[in-house]
């Protein structure tokens, strides 16, 4: 299972800051985009993270209404793999052609509350579901355990090999169990960036699903 820091910020020093501490123990980050109509908060934008040069294979996490006319500025400001919202208000399947068209990796996520069987029929597109463990929009909301039989039932019916992702309230008390449910890619916020020493946690985590 690969770790994956999540930032969530709506300031540009602080996106630098996070993207800096990031480079300094993996090679890979989400970066949390937000609306404030699909959820009630607000983040940076493409046109900041243009602004900042990095090696980091960066994932966007497109929590936003009309996520397609988003692709082409995050494509331009570096980002490799767009993820969006099975639940946002365009055609999934419109804006999963326009993703690939911009030869990005797709990501498709789902919020808690939505079943498998709902996105099935994307399955031969995409390259990661990434699952909602927690209510999106925040640093910190409550893990929702129920989720990790969307997991487990994915690795029983899974033919195409794309990714299952996890995303939100994952610790450093529950990433043992995470990693035994089959998740092949955790995104972690809170535990990583909202105490003590980013690099820290981030290998403190590492260590916990070692000893599996």
């Amino acid at each position: 299972m690969k770790i994956v820091p999540a930032i969530l910020t709506n300031e540009l020093k602080d996106l630098e800051k996070k993207i800096r501490q990031v480079e300094s123990f993996t090679d890979i980050a989400q970066i949390d985009i937000m609306d404030g109509k699909f959820v009630p908060s607000k983040s940076i934008t493409a046109k900041d993270l243009s602004k900042i040069k990095t090696n980091l294979f960066l994932e966007a996490h497109l929590m936003v209404d009309y996520p397609s006319c988003e692709i082409i500025p995050f494509k331009e400001a570096g980002v490799k793999r767009f993820i969006f919202h099975f639940e946002a208000k365009e055609n999934p399947e419109e804006v999963i052609e326009k993703i690939k068209k911009e030869n990005m990796e797709v990501g498709l996520a789902i919020n808690p509350e939505t079943e498998i069987e709902f996105v099935e029929k994307f399955f031969e597109r995409i390259e990661l579901l990434l699952i909602m463990a927690v209510n999106p929009g925040f640093y910190g909301s409550k893990f929702i355990p129920q989720v990790l039989e969307k997991v487990r039932y994915l690795k029983k019916i899974r033919k195409r090999k794309f990714l299952i992702g996890l995303d939100g309230g994952i610790k450093i008390n529950n990433i043992r169990e995470i990693k035994e449910a089959g998740v092949e890619l955790a995104c972690v916020g809170s535990e990583i960036f909202c105490k003590g020493e980013p690099r820290e946690n981030f290998f403190a985590l590492l260590e916990k699903i070692k000893e599996i």
